[in-house]
């Protein structure tokens, strides 16, 4: 069987984001993939213990996912409350879900304090981005599951097309 592709659950259209939202990604790669029983949806700030709505959250100082991995970094939200053990609790739960489903790649939603994959925000709660990754997207590529992000999506189909 073909491997399977963790996918944030917003992409697929569920109101999992912390405002209530969500952003439906429609690409023929990703209905074909839903088609063939290939899609595990995920949405690991939910599986991590926050609710919809939520305050929206960020990781500080101009951190990455990687610093708060490895302790030298947290996740705030806009009260300033440190919501970093349920952004570690959600990653770590995506990877039992990803490992249990024989998923060797994720579909991730960018700018995610847990999903970015290329950019997220950076702390400040102004709207400014900078080239780093969520928790999630850090701890799934430390444990060898590649990781996109939505706009990526192309890459990845041609990247399956030769696993």
């Amino acid at each position: 069987m073909p491997s399977r592709i963790l996918v944030s659950a917003c992409l697929l259209g569920e109101a999992v984001r912390y405002d209530g939202g969500a952003r439906p990604l429609c690409h023929s790669a990703l209905a074909r993939w839903q088609a063939e029983g290939r899609v595990v949806a995920v949405c690991p700030e939910l599986i991590g213990g926050f609710c919809v709505p939520r305050r929206p959250a960020e990781i500080a100082d101009g951190r990455s996912g990687e610093d708060v991995l490895a302790g030298r970094a947290r996740v705030v939200d806009t009260s300033g409350a440190d919501v970093t053990e349920g952004f570690l609790a959600g990653a770590r739960a995506a990877l039992r879900i990803a490992r249990a489903q024989n998923c060797h790649f994720a579909l991730l939603i960018d700018g995610s304090p847990s999903c970015g994959s290329s950019l997220i925000y950076d702390g400040s709660f102004d709207g400014r981005k900078h080239a780093a990754i969520g928790v999630t997207s850090a701890l799934l590529r430390a444990n060898g599951i590649e990781v996109f992000a939505d706009h990526e999506i192309d890459a990845l189909a041609a990247r399956l097309g030769s696993s």
